[in-house]
């Protein structure tokens, strides 16, 4: 095999569009770099397990957070431990972060306790402590160009904001996930985007992650303020609507139509990470139980927006989102502004001749034989317009097929998911739902218990 050079074909990915499909495929498994990567050390010191790990902003230090309630500051490349403290919180450690501007004396922590903690690590001792969640944390955000704001994510459904520099002992509600997804919606990881730090990304249970701007939101508060009584303050309300545009849906194509399957095995699709690439322009989503992604947030390929009324009262609604195991999946459509024809629950059943001829495509598709499964499904399709299973399917053909490179079958591929969000979901939210193109990554980092730091050499 040929020698290719890695930082080469890294940049050209990102420069030139037709790369990037030749670049997946090249790396999908690189022995070379599999080789190459290895244990170099065990760092001793947590009684527990190890659930987060944060490098400061030189990368000279890392801090850990375990179930035994203590955080560690270490110096990985000696292999030493520096600082060890209790953080004071009464339950498992799920997040640390070292604040930015901070020459690392202080370290956030967030827990299964619902409370976040402030530390300042020079003087050992904890000067902040919010009780404002009502669900375990999951994760903290920091922003490097907002030394002293600091974002964090809870099962309870809610973002929260803090500002060290107020005096106030809460926090307040920049989103929250509830009132669109259902009280049963736990938000489990969020990020900040390192070069605009006005766009916060937040993953949740269901297959959508979602992108804010921060700006939009505080701006369209600070109106609803100005513009209603003197004497209420409705920035620190509880429930705080989202300004139209400011929210982004980005979702792999194939996954809203896997989740029956999903929910029939007893199994969910949650975002469990997300993180930005250090320009901005690139969004990586680890979906629990099933792969990581990385979306181009550069190139949206047409974006398609609705917009709908806040509230709907119409008895076909399913309330909330609720999948059939009671995860909310996030997708809210009134079926009161969109014509759907005569679709009905049983909107699935397809006339004999049409099912013998799915049946057909499924077995071209089995065969892969997927050029003939797309006319088979087509051929359906054009006498059941609004079966989102067929839709599916072909898009999963197109998908298989691999022909991204023309713009034909791409555009097929994105109205095929546009009508599965159509024909098979009742509700679809108030904000851009972004049709991206991920690229699939296979490599998946866990952490079995004990710190393990690797690196290439």
């Amino acid at each position: 095999m040929a020698l290719r050079n890695v930082t080469r074909d890294l940049l050209r990915r990102q420069i030139r569009e037709n790369r990037a499909l030749d670049f997946q495929r090249h790396y999908h498994v690189t022995d070379p770099f599999i080789k190459r990567l290895g244990l170099e050390a065990e760092l001793q010191g947590h009684s527990g397990c190890v659930n987060c790990l944060e490098w400061n902003e030189r990368g000279d230090l890392l801090a850990s957070g375990s179930d035994d309630q203590h955080a560690i500051v270490w110096d990985p490349f000696r292999h030493t431990k520096l600082i060890t403290m209790h953080t004071g919180h009464a339950a498992n450690i799920f997040s640390v972060k070292f604040l930015p501007h901070s020459e690392d004396r202080i370290l956030i922590t967030g827990a299964a306790d619902t409370k976040v903690h402030v530390h300042d690590l020079t003087a050992k001792e904890t000067t902040h402590m919010f009780s404002d969640h009502t669900n375990r944390v999951k994760r903290i955000a920091t922003a490097p160009m907002r030394p002293n704001t600091f974002w964090s994510a809870a099962e309870d459904g809610v973002i929260r904001q803090y500002d060290l520099r107020e005096s106030s002992k809460r926090s307040e509600v920049l989103i929250d996930l509830t009132e669109y997804c259902g009280q049963l919606v736990e938000a489990k990881c969020l990020a900040i985007n390192p070069r605009d730090n006005n766009y916060l990304v937040v993953g949740a249970n269901g297959p959508f992650v979602r992108l804010y701007d921060i700006r939009m939101i505080h701006n369209h508060r600070k109106s609803l303020g100005q513009s209603g009584s003197a004497g209420v303050h409705t920035f620190c309300d509880k429930r705080k609507s989202i300004p139209d545009g400011a929210g982004q849906y980005y979702v792999a194509g194939h996954l809203p139509v896997k989740l029956p399957d999903y929910n029939n095995r007893l199994r969910v699709l949650v975002a469990t990470y997300v993180t930005f690439s250090p320009d901005g322009t690139e969004l990586l989503v680890n979906m629990g139980g099933e792969q990581v992604y990385l979306f181009d947030l550069t190139f949206k390929q047409r974006p398609y927006t609705f917009l709908l009324p806040k509230k709907c009262h119409s008895s076909s609604e399913v309330q909330n989102g609720k999948t059939t195991n009671g995860v909310s999946n996030g997708i809210h459509l009134p079926a009161s502004r969109l014509k759907l024809a005569t679709v009905s629950s049983g909107s699935s059943d397809l006339p004999p001749h049409l099912e013998r001829i799915k049946l057909q495509a499924n077995d071209a598709f089995a065969q892969q034989q997927w050029t003939q499964a797309i006319q088979l499904y087509s051929l359906s399709i054009h006498e059941a317009g609004h079966n989102a299973m067929l839709y599916g399917n072909r898009a999963a053909a197109y998908m298989k097929r691999k022909w991204y490179d023309k713009q034909l079958h791409l555009d097929n591929f994105k109205g095929d998911f546009l009508n599965i969000l159509i024909y098979s979901h009742p509700q679809i939210p108030d904000f851009q739902i972004v049709v991206s193109r991920p690229i699939i990554v296979h490599y998946k980092p866990y952490i079995n218990g004990k710190l393990k730091y690797s690196a290439f050499r």
